[in-house]
């Protein structure tokens, strides 16, 4: 028997750059008409609540309206910065299902964009949303019903207040030096930048080779800082997640052949379960039809019993005094079993020949990377240099776009404002 893992909150940050904002934001705000994950159920996206909508606008838009109204600037910053920041929260599964499901799951997660509007300020941020409509497949099949994954997605523009000082080349002798302007400036590095130092298990500082203090990374602290926040206003009853515990995330083709292999083998492990679980649902099931099937009517319309199926069923009947609620629980849960069995089996056999192709297309490139590391490195990294061309090349034709219709809006305000002067 296996034992249940203890609940554990998890705090995770994920970086992009104006190439990747289109993407995450159909994503997150479900306007794509298909999604790679196949727990996604579209049907149930009008479950999914908006504690900061953007509305009409994109992550891009929003993003390039705050820049030109001033909210936030972009001064200094490089042309392949991280322009936006994905806070992702949740706790796993089970501890919903346990507190009350998705109406406690939309009063946990409110609180937790409360938090994410304290840290990075509701002004920048730009969307904050809880999806319900990600299908656990472990706990859907575990507790014989549907159970959905809840999570908080909150794209916010990590921003530093940065004092901009009179130079010394100013006339006014008194203003040189002095604070010039406060701007609010966009910057991931520092708005992430660490000055906790980290300690050992005696509470003693840990140093660095060069002797100087090393200090906790600024995503740990976030774990640290959520957990404490949803604690002290009452939500209780699960763990911080590891501390230590990095996810690391290999955009090689290797890692996506391993990361098949994984699912493979927990799809696998899933059918096997479900077989074993259906048999003897199934089992219950023949007893409950042979059941309905007993007697016979008479002219008279009476059900006549023979002597064997009294006894089977006065036999039955006094069993199912003490184990009426199973009966009737398996008897509910056979149909779901069976769905659930010939998902997985399809599920399988579609992964299994997704891994067979992807294995077969990236041989060659393996077979190159184990003999000429270098020269493959090489090659990848000029790719990535020409996608990246190609990225900032759309986004300025994207934002050229934008300023074209800003304009003709104003030319036409313009035209509009001469004629009504005219009347």
């Amino acid at each position: 028997m296996t034992t249940q893992k203890p609940d554990m909150s998890c705090a995770r940050v994920v970086q992009y750059k104006a190439s990747g904002l289109d993407k995450i934001y159909r994503h997150n705000e479900r306007r794509n008409e298909s999604y790679g994950n196949e727990n996604v159920i579209t049907e149930m996206s009008r479950y999914n609540i908006h504690f900061k909508d953007p509305g009409d606008e994109t992550y891009t838009e929003i993003f390039r309206r705050l820049e030109a109204e001033g909210v936030i600037s972009t001064r200094g910053l490089r042309e392949d910065a991280t322009l936006l920041d994905e806070i992702i929260i949740d706790v796993n599964t089970q501890y919903f299902e346990d507190h009350g499901g998705y109406e406690y799951a939309k009063r946990f997660y409110e609180e937790a964009y409360h938090f994410i509007e304290k840290k990075f300020g509701t002004e920048h941020v730009v969307s904050a949303v809880m999806h319900a409509d990600e299908l656990n497949t472990e706990v859907s099949e575990r507790l014989g019903k549907d159970v959905y994954h809840y999570h908080l997605h909150a794209m916010v523009i990590p921003v530093v207040e940065k004092e901009i000082r009179w130079s010394k080349r100013c006339k006014d002798p008194e203003l040189r030096g002095t604070v010039k302007d406060v701007i609010h400036q966009v910057s991931h590095s520092k708005k992430w930048a660490s000055d906790i130092p980290e300690r050992d298990e005696r509470g003693e500082i840990v140093l660095r080779k060069n002797g100087k203090p090393k200090f906790r990374k600024s995503y740990s602290i976030l774990q640290d800082e959520v957990y404490d926040h949803m604690i002290s206003h009452g939500f209780t009853g699960f763990e911080r997640g590891e501390r230590g515990s990095t996810a690391v995330h290999l955009d090689t083709l290797q890692y996506k052949i391993e990361k098949d292999r994984e699912r493979l083998a927990e799809i696998e492990g899933r059918i096997e379960q479900a077989r074993l679980d259906y048999e003897p649902a199934l089992e219950a099931k023949r007893k409950i039809e042979e059941i309905d099937s007993l007697g016979k009517k008479n002219i008279t319309g009476k059900v006549v019993l023979s002597d064997k199926d009294y006894q089977d069923l006065t036999a039955l009947a006094k069993e199912g005094l003490t184990s009426r609620s199973t009966i009737w629980d398996m008897h509910r849960t056979i149909e779901y079993y069976r769905d659930g069995f010939n998902r997985y089996a399809t599920k399988y056999e579609n992964l299994r020949d997704k891994y067979e192709e992807l294995a077969e297309k990236t041989r060659p490139f393996l077979d190159a990377m184990e003999h000429f590391p270098e020269l493959v490195n090489a090659f990848v990294n000029k790719l990535k240099d020409l996608f990246r061309d190609k990225a900032a090349r759309e986004q300025a034709e994207k934002e050229r776009q934008i300023a074209e219709r800003e304009k003709q809006r104003a030319m036409r305000k313009l035209t509009k404002k001469g004629r009504d002067l005219e009347r």
